[in-house]
């Protein structure tokens, strides 16, 4: 069944179809990992974007019930170079083909995926459709340039309701902008009794709840879109520890008087090399977000820079001078990807603890 890959810039490939039949329109964006197509598929930081792979051979360890990063996967459709049909792997119970298919997400294969990298690198990221071969190409480059792109993905893949996580540990109340279940999983980890929330609760509930510490998810699209949660983080800082990741990094920022923008192609991937500019010491990490913290914004605020992006020095940590509060942009939680930054679970329990004794302390007092 041969589909075609539609962009607005007028660029036309023609591949084989996998997965749905249905045709799909969102964002084309490029993820260079050489492995984890299925927690990258399953993210729900990729709702409303079609995403290309860069390695050239997906699909050929399956798809398996653990490396799911959430229940339903937001992303429009994917692009490889090849699609394994017979996988191998002791793990497997669908096939890539197979799980798309169920989950009713289109894919393409057989186009040049190292040609629409580069395209995607010149120009930025496009628009784009995947449909039929029989669509008329002018028409549907036409169609594109006129559609706007959806700005309430948060809206779309957080949680409706509030629900526990038990632990016997520290109260962790997670704001859910579009949680990867990694996120979870590390402070299940560690014992927490952690409280998942919808994105728009306001700071009153969270604290109604009598949290020890805050975490902000990661999540899809511009932090801008999300006003109530940039309303909510001032509401919360200064009264409880809080630790947030990609989006919960640029909300934090947006919070606290810094300003975000919109980068030309993102970064996406688990190869990203990160400084910790107050150790000097280097992580590699996995990466999914389009827009960052713009550097000269965070002058004149409260907010301190502890990371940079050492492939392009964009921000990659930040925190707060005077209150218990540090981000990262990046992904420490991996899933996939290095685990190399794993380590700032425990320093946010460390932060947790130290408050606790401290509120201790003066109350004795």
């Amino acid at each position: 069944m041969k589909k075609q890959l539609i962009l607005e810039d007028g660029t036309v490939f023609v591949g084989k179809g996998f997965g749905s039949e249905t045709e799909t329109t969102g964002e084309v964006v490029f993820n260079t990992g050489m492995t984890g197509y299925q927690e990258i598929l399953s993210d729900p930081s990729y709702c409303g974007q079609i995403v290309t792979l860069t390695y050239p051979l997906i699909g050929n360890y399956g798809i398996n019930r653990d490396d799911f990063e959430s229940i339903n996967p937001a992303v429009q459709g994917l692009i490889v170079k090849e699609n394994a049909e017979f996988p191998s792997n002791w793990r497997t119970e669908l096939s890539l083909h197979d799980y798309l298919k169920m989950k009713k997400i289109p894919g393409i294969a057989g186009i040049d995926t190292r040609k629409l990298t580069k395209i995607i690198r010149q120009h930025g990221t496009l628009k784009g459709m995947i449909c039929g071969i029989e669509e008329d190409a002018e028409e549907i480059v036409a169609k594109l340039r006129m559609k706007d792109l959806p700005n309430d993905q948060v809206k779309q893949v957080s949680t409706k309701t509030p629900y526990p996580s038990p632990g016997r540990g520290h109260r962790i109340v997670l704001v859910d902008f579009g949680l990867k279940h990694g996120i979870l999983r590390e402070l299940n980890n560690r014992d927490c009794d952690v409280i998942v929330v919808p994105y728009n609760t306001t700071a009153e509930e969270i604290l109604s709840l009598s949290p020890d510490g805050i975490m902000l998810s990661n999540g899809p699209g511009d932090p801008k879109d999300v006003p109530e949660a940039i309303e909510m983080i001032q509401g919360l800082l200064g009264k409880v520890p809080l630790f947030g990741i990609c989006l919960g990094h640029q909300l934090f920022a947006l919070a606290c008087g810094a300003n975000t923008e919109k980068m030309k192609f993102g970064h996406r991937g688990s190869n990203h090399p990160v400084k910790d500019l107050r150790i000097g010491k280097v992580a590699l990490t996995s990466q999914n977000h389009g827009y960052t913290v713009k550097a000269d914004s965070v002058t004149g605020t409260d907010l301190e820079v502890t990371h940079i992006a050492l492939n392009d020095g964009t921000i990659e940590g930040l925190a707060h001078k005077n209150v218990a509060a540090f981000t990262v942009q990046y992904h420490p939680e991996a899933s996939p990807g290095p685990e190399d930054a794993n380590g700032l679970f425990n320093q946010f329990m460390e932060l947790v603890e130290a408050e606790k004794k401290e509120a201790v302390a003066h109350a004795k007092a």
